[in-house]
């Protein structure tokens, strides 16, 4: 059993996409990022850590990351490929990792063996899947692509969702902005005035991927957040994908409730891991 990082992105989306595929709901994640790092490399500022942990030729285990952000862990096929990992990043400076519940927690705690570096669970998700919009009754509005005139509010609105969700605002957030305007991935429920705001992905030919779904709270409650998902869902199937995926933090119990609605049906445990240093 070895690691092998790659330097060369096409090179490693050759090595590990049979392997992704094969487990697409599970690493829906870490599909939804190489393909953009294939296609739109400049939407991350650092230089990606790709890695797997191979066997007579046969792929055990994926790992990425996209500095500063935290690891991201594949379904492995052998726990001890996560101490493999472990080792090889063990002297550089990790925030956290993620991935589902038995694989990261077990990274994690290895991690903390490793570094001395103590692990908190900081998030427990649910991994969705759709392959049909179910018919809800949805407000009233329309569906709009998000267009260079709209760059302030998706600055505010975005900073607005990192910050509920405590994850850290900062100049990032104008780059994100400008990557999704230049992607055209992000829409808007309009009803008047934008309401709601979601952005996609398609991953591949068949599979889409919601990214981000956030309603500022003067317009919840209103059903906002269930007509955007739901036309924009309903955009990805319409363009050809058989699958569309999406997380929902579990604390979260409204979202959670909107996305069943929809037609999204919760398939596997995604967790979130912090590393603090013991000083």
């Amino acid at each position: 059993m070895q690691l092998r990082r790659f330097d060369n992105i096409q090179e490693f989306w050759d090595c590990t996409q049979a392997y992704l595929l094969q487990h697409q709901v599970e690493n829906n994640v870490l599909l939804s990022i190489l393909h953009t790092l294939l296609h739109n490399p400049e939407r991350y500022l650092g230089k990606p850590y790709l890695a797997v942990v191979q066997t007579n030729g046969e792929i055990l285990a994926v790992a990425i990351r996209t500095p500063p952000r935290k690891l991201i862990l594949s379904k492995a096929q052998n726990m001890d490929t996560l101490r493999l990992i472990a080792q090889d990043l063990h002297q550089e400076q990790l925030p956290g990792s993620m991935g589902l519940a038995k694989e990261v927690e077990i990274f994690s705690q290895t991690w903390q063996t490793l570094t001395g570096q103590f692990y908190q669970r900081s998030v427990v998700m649910k991994i969705y899947q759709l392959t049909a919009v179910q018919r809800v009754l949805t407000a009233r509005g329309f569906l709009r692509l998000a267009t260079e005139s709209d760059r302030s509010l998706l600055v505010e609105w975005l900073s607005a969702f990192l910050s509920e969700i405590d994850e850290a605002v900062s100049e990032d957030v104008e780059h994100q902005v400008d990557n999704q305007l230049k992607q055209q991935n992000t829409y808007f429920w309009v009803d008047s005035t934008p309401v709601s705001i979601a952005s996609s992905k398609q991953v591949l030919p068949t599979i889409g991927r919601i990214n981000l779904a956030y309603t500022p709270p003067e317009y919840r409650r209103k059903g906002y957040a269930t007509a955007c998902v739901a036309a924009l869902s309903q955009r990805l199937l319409d363009q050809g994908c058989h699958h569309c995926f999406l997380m929902a933090d579990l604390a979260n119990p409204t979202a959670n409730h909107i996305y069943q609605a929809i037609g999204y049906r919760p398939l596997s445990d995604w967790h979130e891991y912090s590393f603090t240093s013991n000083e």
